[in-house]
């Protein structure tokens, strides 16, 4: 006779760990994917990949981040200190990280584990108001989202932490445990410091709530005090200027012009929120999807407040705030799920029915079915691609460019080569002789078939390595486009007959 062996069962704890620690591996194996696929096959760049693989670097050597990307637009051969560019001393815990691997793989690697992780406090939070289910959908839907696929598309930037910690404020939060959610608060801050924004619209939220109120006022004071004391004080201290971002002049000179001005003219807001209609869209991308749940929440003031910075820009300058493309919604994203789970709970509290329990349960699948039919436009979608795997037909051509550049010179490099030499070599993006900065690199990677973000036309590219090469510069390479000069004059050269081949 057969003798049937008990089935072993797991706690529902356990099994939820397995796949919500899935989800997570599947999110992080994408966001790789997505990355270091582009960087092999030479689809970064320096901007701002080089940046923070310099200033990673200078921390992984007990030094400051410094930058030579960042500083070559000052002096020729000097490196400026991320921290004078944004605060964002967080960064120096990706440090051993470059004791492992010492290249911008690590930080795109890095990005895509940061990114993925915020899917477990986001799914605890989610069960304790809606349940298992709709955590797993919303997790998904968080996953899949455009904000998170188009900064991981930029390679890396310090917003990487954010969703991650925004989660865990969030669910820390709901747990009831003050010291815990101000501690992530104050995590938040050492991102970068325009994150005071994001905490101090926390705080004016939790005013609403009586227990909060005394840790909201704390946000409040502290979010603000803090975006002051960073822009002002640490930054300038760094060697930076506290005006560099400064997009607002078409509200005023100062941020106090600017508060009146908004305060006292609501009309003319909505005209700044309407223009370019590009702000609409974004606007709309990320609110939609979630059925506009979070404006139901006093949570909501934190992503909104942050989001308005971005859209009251008045300036030309700020046009990469406004758009899908970038980093920059990714800061938000994480902010504005646990809004709208919030929303959600306080609307089936406020309307009691069958239909609003109903809808309540079933709006976790409709944003995370949207957000499926979203994704192919938008970065992920490459990953569905088979054609976006290969390189282009320039590939070997360019990779013996690179070769040809010997390690630890200094050199203007083009955008899409820059990053895949960074590791060995002091990158600067190529850009043509100014008066501000009439000197140039004694090493030159020029790519003559790919527009390069510092000139106005492929002709302009051709006519500087044409004035490269009479001021005296040697040819190394040229091939299908490339081309690799050397100046042997160069005073910020070393054995320069060694360096720079006849």
């Amino acid at each position: 006779m057969l003798r049937l062996v008990p089935q072993r069962r797991f706690p529902a704890g356990f099994r939820h760990g397995y796949a919500v620690g899935a989800l997570g591996a599947l999110a992080f194996l994408a966001y790789s994917l997505l990355g270091l696929v582009k960087f092999a096959t030479l689809r970064t760049g320096i901007y701002d990949l080089v940046i923070f693989d310099q200033g990673i670097r200078g921390y992984a050597n007990f030094e400051l981040p410094m930058s030579y990307a960042k500083g070559n637009w000052q002096e020729l051969g000097s490196a400026f200190s991320l921290l004078g560019d944004h605060f964002s001393p967080i960064l120096v815990l990706l440090a051993p990280l470059y004791w492992i691997h010492d290249g911008p793989e690590t930080l795109i690697v890095v990005q895509a584990a940061l990114f993925a992780l915020a899917v477990l406090p986001l799914w605890v939070y989610v069960r304790r108001q809606l349940g298992a289910e709709a955590a797993y959908l919303l997790g998904t839907a968080y996953a899949l989202s455009w904000p998170v696929a188009e900064a991981v598309n930029f390679h890396f930037h310090e917003y990487a932490f954010v969703p991650l910690l925004t989660g865990i404020l969030f669910e820390r939060l709901q747990a009831g445990h003050r010291g815990h959610a101000l501690a992530a608060a104050a995590a938040l801050l050492l991102v970068k410091e325009d994150l005071g924004i994001f905490v101090a619209g926390l705080g004016v939220g939790l005013l609403f709530i009586s227990r909060w109120r005394r840790i909201g006022t704390l946000m409040v004071v502290g979010g603000a005090g803090f975006l002051l004391l960073a822009s002002h004080v640490i930054i300038p201290a760094s060697g930076g200027d506290p005006d560099r971002y400064w997009y607002f002049n078409g509200w005023g000179r100062t941020p106090g012009e600017a508060i009146e001005r908004i305060v006292t003219r609501p009309q003319e807001v909505l005209s700044v929120l309407a223009t370019p209609d590009t702000k609409v869209w974004t606007i709309l991308l990320l609110f939609a999807p979630l059925l506009f749940l979070p404006l139901l929440s006093p949570y909501a003031l934190a992503p909104v407040a942050l989001l308005a910075e971005r859209m009251l820009a008045t300036d030309p300058g700020a046009a990469g705030w406004w758009g899908t493309r970038y980093h920059y919604n990714a800061a938000i994203i994480m902010a504005l799920f646990c809004a709208a789970v919030d929303g959600a709970t306080r609307l089936r509290r406020m309307i009691k029915g069958r239909r609003v329990r109903q809808f309540t349960r079933s709006w976790a699948a409709v944003t995370a079915i949207v957000t499926l039919g979203i994704m192919p436009f938008f970065a992920l979608g490459d990953l569905l691609k088979p054609s976006w795997y290969q390189a282009g037909p320039r590939f070997a051509m360019a990779t013996e460019a690179m070769r040809r550049v010997p390690d630890g010179v200094l050199v203007e490099a083009a955008n899409a080569l820059g990053p895949n030499i960074s590791a060995r070599a002091k990158v600067v993006a190529w850009a043509a002789k100014t008066a501000e900065r009439p000197a140039r690199a004694p090493w030159i990677l020029a790519d003559l078939r790919d527009r390069q973000p510092h000139f106005d036309s492929l002709q302009d590219q051709v006519a500087d390595v044409e004035r490269l090469r009479r001021r005296g510069y040697r040819e190394v390479f040229a091939r299908d486009g490339y081309v690799v000069l050397c100046d042997p004059s160069s005073v910020y050269q070393l054995a320069q007959d060694k360096l720079c081949p006849k």
